[in-house]
């Protein structure tokens, strides 16, 4: 804690007010876009031809998001800043049916102490590293009661980032399997929701979900630190999730 501190003093960059107040220094978040339902004719269609990740649609003369898919490339941000409207915000993380159900069910004493185990299901590493500064003094997620643990067998939720490759598919059972009950689990950015750019194909699968139960998915790729913040306290009943009509056309629960 004193080396936080030090460093806090040293770089002049104190630990953010989130989730006591909303953080509104510049450059925390790359945004998301909003669907509308005022777009229409070659404007619609511009928009949807330009999203090379299926990101945007058409929705019955309507725009379209699925939160899923997009890797914040900003195409249909720079292309018509006038007609599609940008979210700068970060609280993206939603429970899924099944993480509703499984809310209630956990004990007074999650909220307080919550252990996390991180899994590279085959990430190419953005993930990974805004999962990384969770810890350090900008975020610090031990003031909230969260913690990192090397091992599945001592943590209460698992982050998993990446669309879960071949390769990993067993590493990634066994740590689930060793997990005491009742554990959760996170599915970090796009590639860990749908896939993103690799999946479905012949060498990962189409998102976490295809191998285990999610409880909680962020959106992103990646998604920054506050939006991880944002899901884990989600997935313990202390933030709201964010509203579905992110995923319009995509109920990934």
């Amino acid at each position: 804690m004193s080396r936080w501190l030090t460093e806090g003093l040293l770089t002049h960059k104190p630990t953010t007010a989130y989730p006591a107040r909303p953080e509104s220094t510049a450059g925390i978040s790359p945004g998301l876009p909003v669907p509308s339902s005022e777009l229409t004719g070659q404007a619609l269609e511009q928009l949807v031809s330009m999203c090379r990740v299926g990101a945007l649609s058409k929705e019955k003369n309507t725009l379209g998001f699925d939160d899923g898919r997009c890797i914040h490339c900003m195409r249909c941000k720079g292309k018509s800043p006038k007609e599609l409207e940008w979210d700068d915000s970060y609280e993206w993380a939603r429970l899924t049916k099944l993480g509703e159900k499984n809310l209630a069910k956990l004990s007074a004493s999650f909220k307080a102490s919550l252990y996390i185990r991180t899994i590279d299901a085959g990430a190419c590493a953005a993930c990974l590293t805004e999962i990384s500064l969770l810890a350090g003094p900008n975020y610090n997620m031990h003031r909230l009661g969260f913690f990192m643990t090397p091992t599945p067998r001592k943590a209460d939720v698992l982050l998993v980032s990446g669309p879960v490759t071949d390769h990993m598919r067993d590493h990634l059972l066994e740590a689930y399997d060793s997990m005491p009950e009742p554990k959760r689990v996170i599915a970090v950015g796009a590639c860990a929701m749908t896939g993103g750019v690799f999946g479905p194909s012949f060498t990962c699968a189409a998102g976490l979900s295809d191998m285990i139960p999610v409880d909680v998915v962020v959106p992103g790729c990646p998604p920054p630190p506050l939006a991880l913040l944002h899901a884990l306290l989600v997935l313990t009943g202390r933030k709201q999730q964010a509203e579905k009509i992110r995923a319009l056309g995509s109920d990934r629960s």
